[in-house]
């Protein structure tokens, strides 16, 4: 009965999520008092700006598509214990891959979509499994390809928009896609009152769905996990590590693509030369808060759409500067990243609270005993 009640009073990932979110959000009031800001009034046009109305709430929802498939890409990767931090260079390629479809295929409706989530999904795929390929077959560290990957993609983008895909006005940029080829559809667009919201939130919420099941309910999960958890011990009960981390790498690299389907061919319908877009790192933040789990990242990826899409609002409104919502980010990440000593600390309290309840306990039956022993 001891042993129980000690595991139920343990902490868990939830909790130390929420307490990073915490300290982060009291570390952002601390900055905007710093600068004679009220942290009430600037907190309050921080959500107003993301949940005001509808058609806000449905920017939200857009901004946060992208971060949860970024998000997804790099926790599965952290399951399998590999450091997918190429996220950035493989939404890059998705969006290539994406954008070109939009442009040269014209099919039926329901056919078009799926030749271009399925082109994104490749394209992100096929930049992943380089660096899978790489750390299987010469232990190349995957943070090292991965990065340089993420600059062969930055220069091909560089170069292929102007020679092949160039508007009419500007060369800094790709030619718009027409609202038919994208995700957009007009029935979200007036639900949502004229918002960025389109079919990518479908395609994440589905693809969210499909890794949960991969990872809890499927051999390849298990052994994805396994190799993750220990190499060595893995190959020693006859998983073939190489060929999973290359899986691994491979459907990491497709949900990055397919987040650059959403903002490329969803959010934003065109790509810009010479930018390198954030939310392949921010992806890391949401994947960390959010624990590695496919449903905790839904849960944090909104929460920064939250931040992302009100801070704009926030500094219009108050003299709060932007930049404390990416300060809160960062906070939140370094308190994320340093979880054990909330662990620690929640643990603690934890085994104080059970102790005292034990000795209450205890107390009371020796209470109970008293009386018999005078009769």
């Amino acid at each position: 009965m001891k042993e129980r009640k000690t595991r139920e009073l343990k902490s868990n990932a939830f909790l130390v999520a929420i307490s990073a979110v915490v300290l982060g959000l009291i570390a952002g009031a601390i900055l905007m008092a710093s600068i004679g800001s009220n942290p009430f009034e600037g907190f309050l046009y921080l959500s107003k700006g993301a949940l005001m109305n509808i058609e806000r709430i449905g920017n939200t929802l857009a901004t946060s598509t992208t971060l949860m498939l970024v998000g997804l890409s790099v926790a599965f990767a952290f399951k399998t214990g590999l450091f997918n931090i190429g996220a950035a260079g493989q939404m890059l390629i998705g969006g290539l891959c994406a954008t070109l479809v939009a442009h040269h295929v014209f099919l039926p409706r329901p056919l078009f979509l799926a030749v271009l989530i399925l082109s994104a999904l490749l394209g992100g795929a096929l930049w992943g499994v380089i660096p899978g390929f790489l750390k299987a077959k010469f232990n190349v560290h995957e943070v090292v390809a991965t990065i340089m990957m993420n600059w062969i993609a930055y220069w091909s983008i560089y170069y292929f928009v102007p020679a092949y895909l160039k508007g009419p006005s500007l060369e800094t940029e790709s030619a718009s896609i027409a609202i038919s080829q994208s995700l957009r559809a007009p029935w979200l667009t007036k639900l949502f009152n004229g918002s960025y919201m389109n079919l990518g939130l479908l395609v994440a919420i589905v693809s969210v769905l499909i890794i949960k099941f991969i990872l809890d309910k499927t051999t390849l999960g298990f052994e994805l996990k396994a190799v993750g958890s220990n190499r060595f011990c893995a190959e020693y009960a006859g998983i073939k590590v190489n060929r999973n981390v290359i899986i691994s790498m491979m459907i990491a690299g497709g949900l990055a693509g397919l987040a650059g389907l959403t903002y490329y061919t969803g959010y934003s319908r065109n790509m810009q030369i010479g930018v390198m877009p954030s939310q392949g790192f921010d992806g890391i933040a949401v994947a960390l808060l959010g624990a590695s789990n496919p449903i905790g990242v839904v849960f944090s990826s909104v929460f920064f759409g939250i931040l992302q899409s009100g801070k704009g609002f926030m500094n219009a409104m108050t003299s709060v500067p932007p930049e404390i919502a990416d300060t809160i980010i960062a906070v939140i990440i370094y308190f994320t990243a340093t979880s054990v000593l909330f662990k620690r600390m929640w643990d603690g309290l934890f085994h104080r609270i059970q102790m005292k309840n034990e000795k209450k306990g205890l107390d009371l039956k020796e209470n109970e005993k008293k009386p018999e022993e005078v009769k």
